[in-house]
């Protein structure tokens, strides 16, 4: 939809927020890209120095549990392990988990990657507190009244319609980088902000930030999660999940809900809820703990 294309982002004033949390910064804006995430792992590889630096994909439970080489890009800038927020109007080999393809459309969806140096004390449950940031800014707290947009297991954001039921609305896919003696981060964030068809028979359900948010667009998304993301990342390195795990509850889509598993021993049983660690609890006779990477997870209603 080219009417839809080359919108105004506002990248100048949004840079001038973002500076003053993650000093050095660079906002950048284009209009299609392979995937936001690779492009900025390739440039952070190549800031190392090192031809074959490895990037691993954060599990709950550990830091690295897979390596694989990053191709050779075109091109970078100076400097790269300093923070950069980059935003593609649209993706053409967008990915999300365990390495699914994520769709995305010009004017439709909002993709972009930060990748900043990020040293937590332990990597585990970081998908889990920037997915409730996200449903914060988006959907925000409103007393006692149920979320409307609820987190699943460990990485996806769905818009609810009952407990335990909902359509995804979003995703996030994390991975990191060694660069010298530091890791860099890179947060990536796929969500679909207006309706499109050819999503519409996802088995997950479609969803889009227009249903809460009619008016919205993917510019005003964007400035809607871009601080506090950046705040929680911070936040995240000096105190781990923990800050967070409330939130999360509050938001769990499984919570308390039948679900099956691909967890050898555990075929089905009752979600309840994550432990200290971020990793999934689920109820199959004994009490069971998943991590990310070793499960598939899905309400059995």
């Amino acid at each position: 939809m080219p009417a839809l294309r080359y919108q105004h982002w506002g990248a100048e004033p949004l840079w001038q927020e973002l500076d003053t949390l993650l000093p050095g910064i660079s906002v950048e804006i284009v209009a299609s890209a392979d995937s936001t995430n690779t492009r900025l792992l390739e440039r952070a590889r190549l800031s190392s120095g090192w031809r074959h630096a490895p990037v691993t994909t954060p599990g709950q439970l550990d830091s690295a549990p897979v390596a694989r080489e990053v191709p050779t890009p075109h091109g970078r800038r100076n400097d790269d392990t300093r923070p950069c927020l980059l935003v593609a109007e649209s993706q053409s080999s967008g990915r999300g988990r365990q390495g699914r393809v994520w769709h995305s459309t010009p004017g439709l969806s909002l993709t972009f990657s930060l990748a900043l140096p990020l040293n937590p004390p332990a990597w585990s449950g970081l998908s889990l507190a920037v997915g409730v940031v996200l449903a914060d800014a988006l959907d925000p707290p409103q007393g006692d009244q149920p979320p409307r947009i609820g987190l699943k297991w460990p990485n996806d954001l769905w818009l609810m319609e009952a407990p335990g039921r909902g359509r995804k609305l979003g995703g996030v896919l994390i991975e990191t980088v060694a660069v010298g003696e530091r890791r860099m981060a890179v947060i990536g964030i796929g969500l679909n902000v207006r309706p499109q068809p050819l999503l519409q028979e996802l088995s997950s359900g479609f969803a889009c930030l227009q249903e809460l948010w009619p008016d919205l667009d993917a510019p005003q998304a964007l400035r809607r999660v871009a601080a506090p993301l950046a705040q929680t990342l911070k936040r995240f390195e000096s105190e781990g999940l923990a800050p967070f795990a409330a939130a999360y509850r509050r938001r769990d889509l499984l919570l308390g809900q039948p679900v099956r598993t691909t967890y050898p021993g555990v075929a089905e049983g009752i979600a309840e809820g994550i432990d200290e660690q971020g990793a999934l609890r689920v109820r199959s006779g004994g009490l069971h703990t998943l991590v990310s990477g070793e499960v598939s997870v899905r309400t059995a209603a």
